[in-house]
C-alpha cells in the first residue's frame, strides 16, 4: 500500500503542509505512522481528496465538456510567425505549449502575463511511476 508523508501529500495536492495538517486535524484526511514514526497519508485516501478538490474547482463552471484535462495558468510566451503561433502557459509546476493559428492567438488576446486555460483531450497519454527501490 502506498503512503505519503505530509510534505509529499501537500506537494501532490499543490497545497501547503499546513493545509494538509489542518485537514488531518479536521478529520478530512486520516494518517498513520510509518516505520520511522512519521505521519503518513494513505495514497487511496489522498487520491479521493484530490478528486474532491477537482470537483470543487469545477462546480462553478457553466460549460460541460468531454475534455477533462484543464490547466489554468499564466501565459509566459507568445510567438506569432506568419499563420501560426506558439503559446506557452505555466500552470503551477506544469508547462503547456500550444500551437494554434495566429488568428486564434490574436482573437484570444493572448499576451505574456495574461490568464488562460489549456483544455486538453488526448488520444494517447503516457503514465509513469518511479521504480521501487530494492532494500
Amino acid at each position: 500500500m502506498t503512503h505519503f508523508r505530509i510534505s509529499e501529500a501537500a506537494n501532490l495536492l499543490d497545497v501547503s503542509d499546513d493545509t494538509v495538517r489542518r485537514w488531518v486535524g479536521d478529520g478530512v484526511l486520516q494518517t498513520s505512522l510509518d516505520r520511522a514514526g512519521r505521519q503518513v497519508v494513505d495514497g487511496a485516501e489522498l487520491a479521493a481528496q484530490a478528486k474532491r478538490l477537482a470537483g470543487e474547482a469545477a462546480d462553478g463552471d457553466p460549460v460541460r465538456r468531454s475534455a477533462r484535462n484543464r490547466f489554468t495558468g499564466l501565459v509566459t510566451s507568445v510567438e506569432i510567425d506568419g499563420l501560426m503561433a506558439q503559446v506557452e502557459l505555466q500552470s503551477g509546476p506544469h508547462r503547456v505549449v500550444s500551437l494554434m493559428s495566429a488568428e486564434a492567438a490574436r482573437e484570444l488576446a493572448l499576451e505574456v502575463g495574461s490568464k488562460a486555460t489549456a483544455v486538453i483531450k488526448a488520444t494517447m497519454v503516457v503514465v509513469e511511476t518511479e521504480r521501487e527501490s530494492t532494500p
